[in-house]
């Protein structure tokens, strides 16, 4: 195993993501590197991604996640000045509806 610096990004976790190939395999990857609370979370953000995407207002996203006020905000913020990938990809999601 090679050494990791620990003053710079590891990417070996973005690498080894790329070479799941199955949903089930994927879930479990991040049931066994994360807490289950840290996994519904990052669920729940996108859950909330993909309902913005929809143009759902914060009460409806609030109902159908059950996700805080600021959580809504905060991935608002991401889809409105982030890297453009998570906006895409619900996007996607969108128009395949």
């Amino acid at each position: 195993m090679a050494k990791l610096d620990n003053k710079q990004p590891s990417l070996a976790l973005y690498e080894n993501i790329l070479k799941l190939t199955t949903v089930e395999e994927c879930r479990s990857f991040f049931e066994d590197l994360c807490s289950a609370t840290e996994v519904r979370a990052m669920e729940q953000r996108f859950d909330v991604a993909v309902l913005l995407s929809q143009g759902k207002i914060y009460n409806d996203i609030v109902g159908c996640t059950g996700a805080s006020s600021a959580t809504i905000s905060r991935v608002s913020r991401m889809l409105a000045s982030g890297t453009g990938v998570l906006r895409g990809i619900t996007e996607q999601i969108s128009d395949e509806e």
